[in-house]
């Protein structure tokens, strides 16, 4: 059963050379408890499509229906994930995640608790963001935005920023988070081996204007091995795919 449809969706920026088409009739359906990751080069759309599923952006032609309901602006039905934690510097670990809710009501405080030990926090509920790890705040965001229990958790290149172990240790513990409370999970990333690892789909859009070139599912059992054979032969044809895509023209891509 889809969660979510993405209907022939369309985007164009007005910049100061003239109209930029950057999504191009993307369509997508995605089922609920799915975990699908989105792939694809630089300036292709990857983040003006989560926005736009997100709700922070409505200047588009086509259509996204979230369990039935036309998505035009954000909710608390849709967690987002930005590149940084963007935590408050002035709360704790659990009044970040609790965010304006209040620690005093016996309901929240019970949840705080249990999303502090599913991201693995536990010891730092009275740490306050600079005590943090870049990976302990990223799990802080993570844990915030779980708090309202959201249909789809969309997440726009998270790890970038980490160190390589840092980046695998987050993996697994989004993997668990995912396994844990099977939340619809939307995933940007330029890391081929990343989106394979995690996702049930990996999406591949092509370059501006950004369209979906190709769907590839990973049918592997979880946990995986990245040396495994199967493992490697699902990355070659993402890879693959991903090596016939001509780089989009050069223009000022941030936060596309």
């Amino acid at each position: 059963m889809s969660l979510m449809e993405i209907r022939q969706l369309n985007k164009t920026f007005n910049t100061a050379k003239g109209n930029v088409h950057v999504l191009d009739g993307i369509h997508l359906d995605v089922k609920n408890g799915e975990f699908i990751t989105v792939i694809g080069p630089s300036g292709c759309g990857k983040s003006t499509l989560l926005k736009a599923v997100a709700g922070l952006d409505s200047d588009y032609s086509g259509e996204i229906v979230l369990e039935g309901e036309k998505v035009n602006a954000p909710g608390v039905d849709k967690g987002f994930i930005f590149q940084e934690p963007r935590l408050f510097p002035w709360l704790t670990v659990e009044k970040n995640i609790a965010a304006n809710l209040s620690l005093e009501s016996e309901n929240t405080s019970q949840k705080v608790k249990e999303l502090i030990k599913l991201v693995k926090l536990e010891g730092f509920e009275k740490s306050y963001p600079r005590e943090l790890s870049g990976g302990m705040a990223q799990r802080v965001a993570i844990a915030r935005a779980l708090l309202r229990q959201p249909k789809i958790l969309l997440l726009d290149e998270p790890f970038g920023a980490l160190d390589a172990f840092t980046r695998s240790h987050m993996q697994e513990v989004l993997l668990d988070i995912w396994e844990n409370n099977r939340t619809t999970m939307i995933f940007v990333t330029h890391d081929i081996d990343e989106a394979v690892y995690l996702a049930n789909r990996v999406v591949i859009m092509d370059a501006r204007p950004g369209s979906i070139r190709k769907i590839v599912p990973v049918d592997l059992p979880f946990p995986r091995k990245k040396a495994s054979s199967s493992f490697q032969e699902i990355r070659q044809t993402v890879l693959k795919e991903f090596e016939k895509i001509e780089e989009p023209e050069l223009v000022d891509s941030a936060g596309i």
